[in-house]
């Protein structure tokens, strides 16, 4: 009897992990979000996210119209149902102090850090821009976020082996411009 069921509980455990693979693997329906001002993306972030779309990937550079644009792709499961509105907050600071204090105050309520781009801003810097989302179905979980900036390597292997000694992970890392001009390492970190 207990060979019987643990060969049921492996065969519905299988099962299960397939249907779960299968749902991932169906089909998907992406769309390109692209534009050269982050409140602009970040309204069509939200009105994506309301279709049902999640966030993919973005990019941040010079597009094929010569502009400088951030570049966004998100994707929905076709069959899906029952996703949620995911909600999008766009950051963009030419202050380091400023762009960590508006991730975590986003995180404590109750956003997640999906990406980071760099991208030349109107101000003729080179801009590094943080996405947030809030998943309506997400557990309630307010994690630390640590973002860490120098213009040294370094300084950076430094700071990162210090964080991580804390428990922080890394997530994004980037090279924008400070309000002073100077071309800094940007790395953002998270510890749950």
């Amino acid at each position: 009897m207990t060979r019987f069921r643990t060969l049921t509980i492996a065969l519905a455990a299988t099962l299960a992990m397939s249907l779960d693979a299968r749902a991932a693997d169906g089909p998907l329906d992406y769309r390109v979000l692209a534009t050269s001002r982050t409140s602009t993306m970040e309204q069509e972030l939200n009105e994506a996210g309301a279709a049902g779309y999640r966030f993919s990937k973005a990019i941040g550079g010079k597009s094929a119209n010569g502009g400088q644009e951030v570049i966004v792709a998100m994707a929905k499961e076709v069959n899906a149902t029952g996703q949620g509105t995911r909600k999008y907050r766009l950051l963009a600071a030419s202050k380091t102090s400023t762009m960590q204090k508006e991730i975590q105050r986003l995180a404590d309520d109750g956003y997640e850090y999906r990406d980071q781009a760099v991208f030349k801003s109107a101000f003729g810097g080179n801009e590094v821009v943080v996405i947030m989302e809030l998943d309506p179905s997400a557990k309630d979980a307010r994690p630390s976020y640590r973002l860490l900036a120098t213009t040294k390597t370094s300084t950076m292997q430094k700071e990162l082996k210090e964080a991580g000694e804390l428990g922080y992970r890394l997530l994004g890392l980037s090279i924008g411009q400070t309000a002073m001009g100077g071309d800094e390492i940007v790395a953002v970190l998270k510890k749950d």
